[in-house]
């Protein structure tokens, strides 16, 4: 059936109408700031005498006082960045706070299940088994691409939601519109389109979707491009009424003052941003002419991300090994999943990393092939 589009009248309840019972009724935790925020605050047993740190130690973020639930200057710098509104977007720790939640808000446990396109994101499957969720793999092409059909004619009544990573991880590869357009259109369930990367892509973000379909859920992060892995900040774009059950099942303040004022400061150093990735795409096509000129790889898949995935023609979990054991060097063997045989993903680093690498790979690859002729 049809996803109702974001102007039919059913779209303001599409979050309600979508999500498991109990979280459709639940009553959010009424947190201390909910009521009040200023004056002398008594109300939510903090401790007033501040911080235990060490002496000379700033306090300017008073971090004795819990955080703002809702992160509003965080929200509406954000959407002004993203294009969309701050009742769009929920804050979340990382993106994998936003793919549990959207399991335990969509999902019964042992009764529904969800769709996932390998190779992709492991963490969509690890969620579902924690919340006793059952996937259903539609693999994509052998070119990285969705199988649309494939996907839709494995949807029963209890699919629920429809994970796709774009750029994907490993295939370092964006998804086409046009196919998320359709599957948001046929699919009466929750489209969750997960962005990690998108700072890298030339076509950028998908996030207008969320206005044409209400159940497009958009996952987007601080910890690729942004350089901010260890603050643990992502985001989740959708519509009002999915982002309002994502608060109200949220931890009441799952967002530390420590991360909101370092993404804060990182949304508005845009033009760093933009710098640090220009540079990282240059050295990922610089790494990408190395690789092609071995002859021992088999080819570099093409990347919209800050990674290639390179096939070898073969020992490439030998080689990945030797490249951390003897030259310190790690990548990541992917030559377990589907259409990754004998794949070694690498990051692009900085320039003298991506050296390193490339040294470590001739030497691994060297030496291997010496014990073989041995």
């Amino acid at each position: 059936s049809s996803s109702s589009s974001s102007s039919s009248s059913s779209s303001s309840s599409i979050g309600l109408r979508l999500a498991r019972p109990n979280i459709s009724t639940l009553l959010p935790y009424r947190c201390a700031r909910d009521d009040y925020e200023d004056g002398i605050l008594l109300d939510a047993n903090e401790n007033s005498l501040g911080p235990v740190l060490s002496d000379g130690q700033r306090n300017d973020l008073e971090l004795e006082r819990y955080p703002s639930p809702y992160q509003i200057p965080l929200k509406e710098l954000f959407s002004g960045i993203r294009g969309c509104v701050p009742s769009q977007v929920f804050v979340g720790v990382g993106s994998d706070e936003a793919i549990d939640m959207l399991f335990r808000i969509f999902c019964v446990p042992s009764l529904d299940n969800v769709i996932t396109t390998p190779p992709t994101y492991g963490m969509y499957k690890v969620c579902a088994a924690v919340n006793d969720v059952a996937v259903k793999e539609v693999p994509l092409t052998e070119g990285f691409e969705l199988r649309v059909d494939a996907m839709l004619a494995a949807v029963d009544a209890r699919t629920k939601i429809i994970w796709v990573c774009s750029p994907g991880n490993p295939t370092a590869k964006c998804v086409s519109v046009s196919d998320v357009r359709r599957l948001a259109s046929e699919f009466d369930g929750i489209v969750v389109l997960d962005e990690a990367y998108v700072d890298f892509a030339a076509g950028g973000s998908m996030a207008c979707l969320v206005d044409e379909f209400d159940n497009v859920v958009v996952l987007q992060t601080l910890s690729k491009a942004f350089g901010l892995a260890g603050i643990r900040c992502g985001f989740a774009i959708g519509h009002p009424s999915v982002v309002q059950l994502m608060n109200n099942v949220k931890a009441p303040y799952n967002l530390n003052s420590l991360t909101s004022e370092k993404a804060i400061d990182a949304l508005r150093n845009m033009p760093k941003l933009r710098r640090n990735v220009e540079a990282i795409l240059g050295e990922r096509e610089r790494v990408r002419k190395e690789l092609e000129a071995r002859d021992f790889v088999v080819r570099v898949r093409d990347s919209d991300s800050n990674f290639l995935l390179f096939q070898m023609t073969g020992g490439a979990k030998e080689c990945y090994q030797m490249m951390a054991d003897k030259f310190l060097v790690v990548t990541r063997y992917r030559g377990t999943e589907i259409h990754c045989e004998e794949c070694i993903r690498v990051t692009i680093g900085k320039r003298e990393e991506n050296d390193a690498f490339l040294k470590a790979l001739d030497g691994a690859h060297g030496r291997l092939k010496g014990e073989v002729a041995l």
